[in-house]
């Protein structure tokens, strides 16, 4: 494929049952690419119902991006968009060379042309601030997001809820934002990553990245909806085989680290309520009993360097988007039929710490 098909799921035949789910977008800079592919096989299949999005970081952007497409033309609008803003990123777009930098430094981190300049590059993020090498606080992903995103239509729009979280730099505990009350400050706090852009202050508080305290946050999901079926798509790995040597993959696997806590927290704590609920110690009526099922790219992540976390290559993007959609496909395959009956995520086997 070069480009963008709208190739239709075969599974999703006219007249057959339709089931809700919850969507929860993890971030992961320019793997966020994968959950477009993944989005876009989901959307294409008319037999799932989105009821909620929750998402930090790039998968906030996914989120908002996805609700546009939907506000403009539907399922094939959204899918569209998601495309577009893709698309605009690489390094294909038609960004200015300010924005495109701008989301360089986002999704991947700094461009690699040499070891000289990757090393400059750590030695600057690590041991310079933001408030020092950019003091006016420039941030071209604002105009950008603005420009593909109309606020004021997303937080109208009622098809579905939606969730955007950021950390908050005082408390360090997650804030989340609802579809009716996002602005563009809101995305750009969920994606603010400290060693490259400045805090995001709302009503005088600074936030950063979503990622640190909820990547993405899950228990939105439960109070804000009645759906009990929450697919993760999961780009940032809890697991890999490997021991990293070099500095630059030694810090990687701590942001990854980092950036899983806080769902690895959720989900015990989900595995825990549902085996009280299951033994009849807590009640159904009075607690929902959350069936987790989860796209799963790290596998096939895992196979990438660290160094792809620094191209913003076009040809990247449509390679992990077509993982994504293959990921996707084999999910639906395997657990369409589990939708609204079980979870498919077996928490206690892949999280326990035992």
């Amino acid at each position: 494929m070069r480009g963008f098909e709208m190739e239709e799921n075969a599974a999703g035949g006219a007249g057959r049952e339709k089931k809700k789910i919850n969507l929860a977008l993890q971030g992961g800079g320019s793997h966020g690419a994968f959950t477009w592919g993944v989005l876009d096989v989901l959307l294409a299949d008319e037999r799932l119902e989105i009821e909620a999005v929750t998402g930090s970081s790039a998968g906030a952007m996914n989120a908002v991006v996805m609700t546009q497409g939907f506000i403009e033309n539907g399922r094939e609008g959204a899918r569209k968009k998601l495309n577009e803003f893709w698309r605009s990123i690489s390094m294909e777009g038609q960004l200015s060379p300010l924005q495109r930098q701008a989301f360089r430094l986002f999704f991947t981190g700094w461009p690699l042309q040499t070891q000289i300049t990757r090393w400059w590059a750590d030695v600057v993020t690590h041991f310079a601030s933001p408030y020092d090498f950019n003091p006016l606080n420039l941030n071209p992903l604002r105009d950008h997001l603005s420009k593909i995103v109309d606020f004021p239509s997303v937080r109208a729009f009622r098809d579905y809820r939606l969730f955007v979280g950021a950390t908050n730099v005082h408390t360090s505990q997650i804030q989340v934002w609802h579809g009716e009350e996002l602005q563009v400050e809101h995305v750009l706090a969920s994606a603010c990553l400290p060693f490259i852009f400045q805090a995001v202050e709302i009503d005088g508080v600074p936030y950063w990245d979503g990622g640190y305290r909820g990547n993405p946050a899950l228990f939105p999901l439960f109070y804000g909806t009645e759906c009990p079926d929450i697919v993760i798509i999961q780009i940032t790995p809890f697991i890999r085989h490997t021991t990293p040597q070099t500095a630059r993959d030694i810090q990687d696997r701590l942001n990854e680290i980092t950036f899983n806590g806080a769902l690895m927290s959720e989900m015990r704590a989900i595995d825990f309520v549902n085996r009280l609920i299951d033994s009849g110690k807590l009640s159904r009526k009075d607690y929902m009993r959350p069936n987790l099922h989860c796209i799963d790219g790290s596998a096939l992540l895992d196979a990438f360097s660290s160094t792809t976390k620094l191209d913003s290559s076009w040809h990247l993007m449509e390679k992990l988007y077509q993982y994504g959609r293959r990921a996707a496909e084999d999910w639906l395959a395997a657990t369409f039929d589990s939708i609204g009956v079980k979870g498919t995520l077996d928490l206690r086997t892949a999280f326990s710490a035992a």
